[in-house]
């Protein structure tokens, strides 16, 4: 019985080599954290060069890469894995299928061992343009898988479930129109076939709720029992000075299973939002209670009951606290004048995922990074405060961040915090603390999100560059790559690899990776238009 005791003791302790783990949503799991507990990943690699004449890398020029796929021209939809399929969102710069050319959004699944393509869904461009549809941007949402289902929020404001197998096995589910969907109202329809998406249902934001999206619709939906929570991106029209929606709701839940809708919030933020609204959700609980948290495009971060209240003939999220992430120095000058949003000493929304952690939520400020560089803002906030706590539950508050639409990383192990800024810093703080360690110059713009696995830091910038830094309170640079391409989206970690997508190309990386047999890896045949 000792020596059993021993070695269960000991399997416990081990650590998680290559563990078989996915990455189903935006942040791995519903806290968000971008934090994973797998071990023995590499510290550097070389995603190679293309094959002479051709977009498709030649593996034998790579080093600990398992395979390496085309994606379009513009990639900033983040990874997610499961079930052994990779999706991500992107463009149509290079189509996969010659019946759908020019500008749209796409949603790519891949298999996970090969990265062989599987099926896409397609997104024509809403008939707006780009006050509602930025051009070229591609599919922005990071999709979030359960079972047999992936949810997005679509580039035209839509929340929808799919069947993760696409068409292969047939066209489940209540909606049948993808070959009208495909290619958009009042054209003729195409038929579908097995490399095509499987629409389960979609909720259309703008025709059932009257939002207005700002530029682009992005949200990472949260699944918490049979809820899917959305943030609606509702905005402000191309003046920027008018809110076309301002009674619309900013963020709202609904049936996982048939996309009925089940309530909205109660904060309303839509007369007072500052440009647009692209934050994710995430969740945790308090005392029991689970709680709903979510950045608004008014500069505050929530915290709503994640069960809708019917009142009247309505249902709503309510709000458990709220917090003003903009101190009075932003919003005022010395002279205490208003200062002006989008000026860069002014103050911003909120773009990143808030993170639960420990009773606490880390979230940053920011703005749409077409506005430059500014002032931002990164608070810690106690989760188990109620109502108005900008005075009562901020922990501790560092403002030598500069504005962000990132994420931050926790990694338990050492408790140190990591998080970039659209200047191009990346900081290393004391998370229960939030003493600062060290900042790293990447000397190029940031949007995506920084990784901790393993004791090593993840992130990419602007320039294409990647860096790979220790985890640890001395900063330690272990090594620096450059991908060819913008590396816009954040590096995820499943089933022992690191996925790291850049403009073009999605990478799959291990530890001494051999790349698969040709005969396993992927044919990229790219349709011209």
């Amino acid at each position: 019985m000792k020596r059993t005791s021993l070695i269960l003791t000991a399997l416990v302790a081990a650590p998680i080599v290559g563990s078989a783990v996915d990455w189903p949503q935006w942040g791995g799991k519903q806290e968000r954290n971008m934090y994973s507990p797998t071990k023995g990943l590499p510290s550097q690699f070389d995603p190679g060069k293309p094959k002479s004449g051709t977009e498709e890398i030649d593996l034998a020029t790579t080093k600990n890469v398992k395979w390496a796929t085309k994606l379009g021209s513009q990639s900033y939809g983040n990874v997610t894995v499961a079930g052994g399929k990779i999706f991500i969102g992107t463009n149509n710069e290079n189509p996969r299928d010659p019946k759908h050319q020019g500008d749209r959004s796409i949603l790519m699944c891949f298999d996970e061992k090969t990265g062989e393509f599987l099926w896409q869904l397609v997104v024509p461009k809403l008939a707006s343009g780009k006050v509602n549809d930025w051009e070229n941007l591609g599919l922005l949402s990071s999709p979030t898988v359960e079972g047999n289902r992936v949810y997005i929020v679509t580039s035209r404001c839509e929340v929808m479930c799919l069947d993760v197998d696409g068409m292969k096995n047939g066209n489940d589910g209540p909606f049948k129109e993808e070959g009208q969907y495909v290619v958009g109202p009042g054209k003729p329809k195409v038929e579908s076939g097995p490399k095509d998406a499987d629409i389960i249902w979609k909720y259309d934001m703008m025709d059932e709720l009257g939002v207005f999206p700002h530029n682009a619709s992005n949200c990472s939906v949260l699944i918490v029992d049979d809820i899917a929570y959305a943030c609606t991106s509702n905005g402000q029209d191309w003046t920027h000075s008018n809110i076309p929606s301002p009674n619309s709701p900013s963020f709202i839940a609904l049936n996982k299973k048939t996309g009925e809708f089940l309530g909205e919030d109660n904060a309303k933020i839509g007369p007072r939002i500052f440009h647009g609204q692209w934050s994710s959700p995430s969740t945790g609980k308090i005392n029991g209670k689970q709680l709903v948290f979510f950045g608004g495009g008014d500069g505050f971060c929530y915290a709503f009951d994640a069960k809708p209240v019917k009142e009247g003939d309505s249902s709503y999220l309510k709000k458990v606290w709220w917090v003003d992430c903009n101190p009075p120095e932003y919003k005022k000058n010395k002279e205490g004048e208003p200062i002006k949003y989008p000026a860069a000493e002014g103050p911003s929304e909120v773009n990143a995922t808030p993170v639960f952690y420990k009773d606490r939520v880390y979230v940053a400020t920011g703005q749409d990074p077409e506005h430059g560089e500014g002032v931002g803002r990164l608070l810690c906030l106690d989760a188990t405060k109620t109502g108005d706590i900008t005075k009562t539950g901020i922990i501790w508050d560092y403002k030598k961040i500069h504005r962000t639409i990132s994420t931050v990383s926790i990694d338990p192990e050492t408790g140190l915090l990591f998080v970039g800024d659209f200047s191009g810093f990346l900081h290393c703080l004391d998370a229960e603390t939030g003493n600062v360690y060290w900042t790293h110059d990447m000397k190029a713009h940031m949007w995506g999100s920084t990784l901790v696995a393993d004791g090593k830091v993840y992130a990419g910038d602007e320039d294409g560059d990647f860096v790979v830094l220790a985890a640890t309170k001395e900063k330690k640079i272990l090594s620096e790559t450059n991908m060819g391409a913008p590396v816009y989206s954040t590096p995820v970690v499943a089933n022992g690899n690191i996925y790291i997508a850049s403009n073009t190309h999605l990478y799959a990386l291990g530890n001494s990776a051999k790349p698969v047999n040709t005969d396993e890896a992927p044919k990229i045949e790219l349709k011209k238009p």
